[in-house]
């Protein structure tokens, strides 16, 4: 299959198209045939190791010292189940879903998910592209509205197209 790897932190000179072994899902997991993914500012902070003041080495030790651990960035995806493993009963060859995958791999044509994992359908009503959209930037703002402890009849103002 094909995948965009990292092969060195930098700007993005450093991503090369490569084949790369097709995964195999485990008993647990679903394979997904990516159809849309997204490039985050999460993946342009791994790749480019532009971090905060003072998280720079932090970082190397999270993602990797001299180059990303985990070469395949992206951790948003849509697309459809492929095949699933042996113990698999929440989805079936066919689903159409969409995913978040904090450990990243989702540049690539094909992605195993764990079906308890954060694997849910697509909504009928939304395209691959739009579905794929929605993990990242969703859970980001669930994460601020739950901080803000809003309560029934308030409004929100929300100032979109800030990266």
């Amino acid at each position: 299959m094909k995948a965009v790897v990292c092969t060195k932190y930098g700007s993005p000179d450093v991503l090369q198209l490569q084949e790369v072994a097709k995964p195999t899902p485990k008993d647990n997991e679903v394979l997904i045939k990516i159809h849309a993914t997204t490039v985050t500012s999460g993946d342009w902070r791994v790749r480019s190791l532009d971090m905060p003041r003072g998280f720079g080495a932090i970082a190397r030790l999270l993602f990797g010292v001299s180059k990303p651990r985990q070469p395949i960035l992206g951790t948003e995806l849509a697309g459809e189940v492929e095949s699933v493993g042996k113990d698999v009963t929440k989805f079936q060859v066919g689903d159409q879903v969409f995913a978040f995958c904090a450990s990243m791999g989702c540049h690539a044509e094909y992605k195993c998910m764990p079906e308890d994992g954060v694997v849910a359908l697509k909504p009928a009503n939304l395209t691959y592209d739009e579905a794929a959209a929605i993990s990242f930037g969703g859970t980001t703002a669930l994460d601020f509205f739950r901080r803000a402890k809003l309560q029934k009849g308030e409004k929100v103002l929300v100032n979109g197209a800030s990266g």
